[in-house]
């Protein structure tokens, strides 16, 4: 049996297992989370301007009040263009009942490096009425000068090339619930990369890299995806104590408009842990978080590839810088401790170390990188549970502050 798929049922297992106990997580008659004892800004706001609190009855027509967090901020991007700055805006909406429905959010992210870098993100989670269906959609539309070492972990960190490209990317899938936390359906993923070159003029990107996929002009990827998505959480943007699996297969065939045909694998496996069940309103959680991420055939384009920083939120490898380390395969495991410095639930702090390992210039377990950090959480939205994360994550060679509406995963 070869390592790949030896990986692949490693990764697979821990699905079944946090399957077993998901009913004692978050029972499906679960009541919304007591905010009542929570401090966050907007209440710090309100007694520094003297703001009267309104006296307000909880109905169901509030229940659907839409619950908006914005942040500017200046900080760097990854990928080697250096600062830049970055509003981030979540907004968070039940569309049903909160006892049954989780809650559907909608994150808008743009920047600009006040050079030739800047970035249109829209990501949306949408939760039907019961969790009957989720529709989840990523669009964005970035100029994104990024630098890249090529495939493994064989070029040292001074041998790297800046690589331009236009990218438009539309994700759009839809899961039906077909049992109790467990969704299954259909999705639709575009990947366009227009004018992709190298800085250097005298090394084209597909001589840098030693890969003939995706490394000209430009590379166009359309294709289907089966996804299997198992959800127990009941907010993305703060997850509760529970468990996530989620699996995408995407197959890119050229009659879709594809420059060749591929397919790929992603699993995605997370669990968190209260450590003081009884205090809910307390944050004392351990989360755990593992990938697999590989391609499963040849004619993947070059930056389609699995790489560091790439996962679908963008979330993973603090202390990496972006694309560092690409294969056709990646492996990667995280880990977290959050806790509350306050009682009222406005500043917190979080512990965390990471590490992965590609294929590309050896077998995928040849070498492992980790990174380890630690960050400050600040209550912006206790009805959605949104925070400010203020991150400092470092590696061998490499460290970096990161700012963020929302925890990492």
């Amino acid at each position: 049996m070869s390592i790949k798929y030896y990986i692949l049922i490693c990764c697979l297992l821990p699905v079944k297992l946090l399957a077993q106990n998901a009913p004692t997580i978050i029972p499906q008659n679960a009541t919304k989370k007591d905010t009542a004892r929570q401090t966050d800004l907007i209440d710090v706001a309100k007694g520094l301007f003297s703001i009267k609190k309104k006296n307000t009855v909880d109905t169901s027509s509030r229940e659907k009040k839409v619950f908006f967090s914005f942040l500017p901020f200046g900080t760097t991007v990854p990928g080697g263009s250096g600062r830049a700055l970055i509003t981030s805006t979540t907004a968070g909406m039940y569309l049903g009942p909160r006892s049954n429905t989780s809650l559907s959010t909608a994150v808008f992210a743009p920047y600009w490096n006040l050079k030739s870098r800047f970035g249109l993100p829209l990501r949306t989670s949408i939760w039907l009425p019961g969790n009957k269906w989720t529709i989840q959609g990523d669009t964005r539309f970035l100029v994104y000068p990024q630098y890249t070492w090529g495939l493994g972990s064989r070029n040292e960190e001074d041998n790297k090339t800046l690589v331009d490209y236009k990218y438009i990317r539309f994700y759009q899938s839809a899961l039906k619930r077909i049992k109790p936390y467990l969704f299954a359906g259909l999705g639709y993923n575009l990947d366009y990369r227009i004018n992709v070159k190298s800085d250097n003029p005298d090394v084209s990107l597909k001589d840098f890299t030693g890969y003939s996929y995706g490394t000209d002009r430009n590379s166009f990827s359309s294709g289907l995806s089966l996804n299997l998505l198992y959800d127990t959480r009941n907010n993305t943007v703060n997850p509760l104590p529970g468990s996530y699996a989620n699996i995408i297969y995407r197959v890119n065939p050229t009659f879709l408009g594809s420059n060749n045909n591929w397919q790929s694998l992603y699993l995605d496996v997370r669990k968190y842990v209260s450590l003081n069940p009884a205090r809910p309103n307390q944050q004392n959680t351990l989360a755990f978080w593992s990938y697999f991420w590989t391609t499963l055939s040849e004619g993947t384009p070059y930056l389609d590839l699995p790489s560091t920083g790439w996962d679908p939120n963008n979330r993973s490898a603090r202390g990496i810088d972006q694309n560092r380390y690409r294969g056709k395969s990646l492996l990667y495991f995280e880990s977290e401790y959050r806790r509350d410095i306050t009682n009222n639930g406005l500043l917190g702090f979080v512990l965390f170390a990471n590490v992965n390992t590609v294929s590309g210039s050896g077998s995928l377990l040849r070498s492992w990188h980790p990174a380890a950090g630690t960050g400050l959480r600040i209550k912006f939205n206790k009805a959605t549970g949104t925070n400010i994360g203020i991150d400092y994550g470092f590696s061998k060679g490499y460290s970096a502050i990161l700012l963020n509406l929302g925890e990492a995963f």
